[in-house]
């Protein structure tokens, strides 16, 4: 590790420490160590279709796929006490593989693996093939396709919690699919301060009080080492 890097992480860890109120918030990019493809990378599901090529990983290996090192860091921190809220654009359901509580997360774009009640908004497991939710309301799939509003409670709950919070991490995310690029914006304008960890340019970079280019593998979890060394642990 070269000391540049050491000294931006030993940077995040301490202002994860300072922080009253962390925000995460994830994209394709943190999946990409569990063998998924990200949107805009050279090999991104996007940027295969903009190309005219096939998917290139079958959607059982999406179903198959483990939470890594990454995932496993904002567990972390949600058990040390200093994550909030958590943020998600994924729909491979890794931050619920990794242990991350489902009142902390918002999917804003939905979930492989539930489905939702179109009454009460409630996520069962589509395994258990339930087409009726306990409400009485129709169970849909919870993926978001293009041009579909985004769940109206995750949403409202990102914005919330993107204006309270002092401190948002971007994690592996290009930050340009609204309305959910929005929040880091909503952060700023609250005074939060802003850490970008993505391979590749965002359109925040300019604003990010601390940006990482490095793999997030990287990054995280030796920032949450050294964040268990300053509380004690």
């Amino acid at each position: 590790m070269n000391d540049t890097l050491d000294k931006r992480i030993q940077t995040l860890a301490q202002w994860i420490y300072e922080a009253r109120y962390l925000v995460v918030f994830t994209g394709a990019g943190i999946s990409t160590e569990s063998g998924l493809p990200d949107f805009r990378g050279p090999d991104g599901l996007w940027t295969r279709r903009d190309k005219g090529l096939p998917e290139k990983e079958p959607r059982q290996r999406w179903r198959d796929a483990q939470p890594n090192s990454g995932h496993y860091a904002i567990a972390e921190l949600q058990e040390m006490g200093k994550l909030k809220f958590l943020i998600s654009q994924n729909v491979d359901n890794l931050h619920l593989k990794s242990g991350i509580r489902p009142d902390l997360l918002a999917e804003l774009h939905g979930n492989l693996s539930k489905m939702r009640c179109t009454v009460c908004g409630s996520k069962v497991d589509r395994s258990l093939g339930l087409t009726t939710c306990q409400c009485g309301g129709q169970l849909i799939k919870s993926i978001v396709d293009f041009g579909q509003s985004l769940p109206e409670k995750d949403l409202m709950l990102s914005y919330q919690h993107s204006q309270g919070c002092d401190l948002f991490i971007v994690v592996g995310s290009s930050l340009v699919v609204t309305p959910a690029a929005d929040m880091p914006l909503e952060a700023l304008r609250a005074g939060a301060r802003l850490v970008i960890i993505n391979k590749g340019d965002t359109p925040f970079d300019g604003h990010a009080h601390l940006r990482f280019d490095e793999e997030i593998g990287q990054v995280l979890p030796k920032a949450v080492e050294i964040l268990r060394g300053l509380m004690g642990g």
